[in-house]
Formats: C-alpha cells, structure tokens, sequence
C-alpha cells in the first residue's frame, strides 16, 4: 500500500504545480501587473508567491520558486525581430 499512495502523490504535485500556475498567470492578467514597473512588480509578486505558498502548502520550496520564475517569464515583454534580419535568416 505505501508504494501505491507514494505513486499517486508523485501524480498530484505536477497536477497542483498546474492549478498554481494557471492561477497565477489569472492573477498577472487581472490584476494590471503587466503593466506596472519592476519594483512594483517585484512587490506584486512577494504578495501574491506568499498567498500562493499557503493555498498550494503541498508545494515544495523548488516547485514555489520555478512557478515564480514561470510568472516572471510570463511579464516579460515580448522580443521582436527586426523584419530585416528575420527576412535574411
């Protein structure tokens, strides 16, 4: 019995790190963060990381730092090419 109960634990925490994800990326779109400079957004993100940490507490320290940089990612403007230099590639 403990093989199988360790084996459906393994199968909840990626499923949990989604809900939280998907969470999150919610939160960034609703909540104007895109829009709001670095240092509020680094704010913003303490917040919202500390309320997350305690909603999904099965999480662990790893799974709450990648779904943050995950966030982060997410705000980050989009990088265009230059026309030209994709038209010569």
């Amino acid at each position: 019995m403990g093989k199988k109960k360790l084996e459906q634990n393994k199968r909840a925490a990626p499923a949990m790190w989604e809900r939280a994800r998907d969470e999150l990326y919610s939160h960034i779109l609703s909540c104007g963060v895109l829009q709001a400079g670095s240092d509020h957004q680094r704010e913003w993100f303490d917040d919202t990381m500390e309320y997350l940490s305690e909603r999904y507490g099965q999480l662990r320290d790893g799974d709450l730092r990648h779904l943050r940089e995950a966030g982060e990612r997410f705000c980050r403007p989009v990088v265009r090419r230059d026309e030209k230099v994709a038209a010569t590639s």
